[in-house]
C-alpha cells in the first residue's frame, strides 16, 4: 500500500519572494511527513517550469527537506535555490524501530562515504562517526544513499537493509506515468471542482484507500487541474488521456470561506479524512 500525493513544479509561482516560496514548501514537506506519504512528486506543469526561482526549484527544496539533517552538509553543496533552506521547519520524522529498547531497531537514512576492496563500506547515518558495514548485495558508490538498521548503539550493532527509510522520496514525474504505477491506488484529484466530501462518502473511499493506497494530484495556485490538464473535472476522454485515469475527482474544502485554497493548505484538508482508520 502506497501514498503517493502529486503536486506541480509551478507551485511557487505567485509567492513574493524566494523566503517566500521556501516557506510555502516546507508546509507541503511537513504534511508529506504528518500523514505518512511514500512519495511526493512533482510533476512538469509547463506554465510554471521555467519560474523565476529556476527549473527544479520546487523538487530540489523538497528533496533537501526530506533529507536527514545530519545528512544534508554532505549531500547538498551551496545551490541558489537553498538560499534559505534554513527556514525550512524540522520535520521530526519518527523513528520506524522494532523490538528492543528506545532506539533498537531504528531505521535511518546513511550515506556510502568509503567503499573498501574487502566488501564493506563505511557509511555516515549520523552517528558519531561514519561505520563500518558488510554491503549485503551487488555493488555500492561513494555517494549512495542506503537504509541502516540499528539494533544497538553501544556496542553499535547494524546493517544495511532494502528498506525505505523513514520520511518520503522525492521524485519527478509526469502526471499520466503516476497515475498508470502498478502501485497507484485509489487515483484523486483533487479539485473545488469535484464531488463534495461527505462523512457518508468518507467511510467508504477511507476503506478503499487503506485497502489499496491511493495517489492524489494537487493542482497550482490560480491553476487548478481542469486548466493544468486541459479537461473538465471527471469528463470521459480517450483511455490514452490521463484525466480517464482518475477514479474520482474530490472536493475535501466544500464549504471554503475563502476564495482561494492554497496548495499547502488543500494537502491538509485533504490528506487528514483519507488517512483516517
Amino acid at each position: 500500500m502506497t501514498r503517493s500525493v502529486l503536486v506541480p513544479s509551478s507551485l511557487t509561482r505567485e509567492a513574493e519572494d524566494k523566503r517566500e516560496a521556501t516557506r510555502k514548501l516546507g508546509y507541503v514537506a511537513r504534511a508529506a511527513v504528518i500523514f505518512r506519504v511514500d512519495r511526493l512528486v512533482v510533476f512538469p506543469d509547463g506554465e510554471g517550469e521555467t519560474g523565476r526561482f529556476g527549473d527544479g526549484f520546487v523538487s530540489t527544496v523538497l528533496e533537501y527537506a526530506a533529507t536527514a539533517p545530519y545528512l544534508r552538509k554532505e549531500v547538498w553543496d551551496r545551490r541558489d535555490e537553498l538560499e534559505y533552506a534554513g527556514i525550512l521547519p524540522p520535520l521530526h520524522v519518527r523513528s520506524q524501530t522494532g523490538s528492543g529498547s528506545d532506539g533498537s531497531g531504528s531505521l535511518r537514512q546513511g550515506i556510502v562515504t568509503e567503499v573498501g576492496p574487502d566488501g564493506r563500506v563505511r557509511v555516515n547515518c549520523g552517528m558519531q562517526h561514519p561505520i563500518s558495514l558488510p554491503a549485503p548485495s551487488g555493488e555500492y558508490e561513494e555517494g549512495e544513499r542506503v537504509t541502516i538498521r540499528v539494533s544497538s548503539r553501544r556496542p553499535v550493532r547494524a546493517k544495511i537493509v532494502d528498506e525505505a527509510p523513514p520520511g518520503f522520496d522525492v521524485e519527478r514525474e509526469t502526471i499520466d506515468d503516476a497515475l498508470t504505477r502498478a502501485d497507484a491506488g485509489t487515483r484523486i484529484a483533487a479539485s473545488r471542482h469535484g464531488e463534495e466530501l461527505t462523512v457518508e462518502r468518507l467511510d467508504q473511499l477511507v476503506e478503499r484507500t487503506t485497502t489499496d493506497g491511493m495517489t492524489v494530484v494537487f493542482g497550482a495556485p490560480e491553476r487548478g487541474l481542469p486548466e493544468i490538464l486541459d479537461c473538465q473535472p471527471g469528463e470521459e476522454a480517450r483511455s490514452d488521456e490521463p484525466t480517464a485515469r482518475f477514479d474520482l475527482w474530490l472536493n475535501t474544502v466544500p464549504n471554503q470561506g475563502s476564495e482561494v485554497v492554497r496548495t499547502e493548505e488543500a494537502l491538509f484538508a485533504t490528506l487528514a479524512p483519507l488517512t483516517l482508520e
